[in-house]
């Protein structure tokens, strides 16, 4: 099957997993989630601020953990509980600290590999996260910010993780983090963004569909 005929299949839920609405960004919550629909998602995840419905998306918590200690991230697992319409995201770090978040449960993603140092995500961490269920998060937004040298170093750790997904078969998902409508971008623009490291249009869909099997295992128990 064809790129472009997979990107505009309506087989596949298709899911941004973060945005960051008013008061952290400058769109209130209710226009983003208009404005993803509109681009053709069924599901966002809004962090920073309280849900609320919205009319024809789905609209679920990212609880963001930005602790940089393993037991510091352990505390706040237990603050944030186990709601099942919530995906809980982790800030990376090292090596150490990658392998042991990647194995705590009610962890969902690994987020900021662009800002890791190289192989801090190895083939350890790659085949825990394959075992555990626990993806890896795409950031988009540094694509489209960052210029020369620093977009460059963002392009070759995702390429690197490419590499590994390839090998270990962990999710994906890919967040926008936009925190503004100028800032959310259509799967088919995502698709454009991340052929950049090597990522298939087939590859970009599944991983735009990740967060919405963690919601569905959540409330099913798993």
């Amino acid at each position: 099957m064809h790129g472009a005929t997979v990107l505009d299949s309506g087989l596949m839920r298709s899911a941004d997993a973060t945005v960051h609405p008013y008061p952290a960004g400058d769109s209130s919550l209710r226009r983003m989630a208009q404005e993803a629909r509109d681009l053709g998602y069924d599901t966002i995840a809004v962090a920073d601020v309280p849900c609320q419905p919205c009319p024809g998306i789905e609209v679920i918590s990212a609880e963001i953990i930005r602790e940089q200690t393993v037991r510091g991230v352990i505390a706040s697992l237990r603050r944030v509980g186990q709601a099942g319409s919530r995906i809980v995201l982790v800030n990376g770090g090292d090596t150490a600290f990658n392998r042991a978040v990647t194995g705590l449960r009610g962890v969902h993603a690994l987020r900021h590999v662009h800002k890791m140092a190289p192989y801090s995500f190895d083939p350890v961490c790659a085949r825990l996260a394959a075992v555990r269920g626990v993806a890896v998060d795409l950031d988009i937004r540094p694509l489209t910010r960052y210029r020369g040298g620093a977009r460059q170093h963002v392009i070759r750790r995702y390429a690197d993780l490419l590499m590994l997904h390839d090998q270990y078969n962990f999710p994906l998902t890919i967040s926008t983090n936009a925190r503004s409508v100028l800032e959310q971008r259509s799967p088919r623009e995502l698709a454009a963004l991340c052929a950049v490291f090597g990522m298939t249009s087939i590859q970009v869909r599944e991983a735009l569909g990740t967060l919405s099997l963690i919601i569905e295992d959540r409330r099913g128990g798993g």
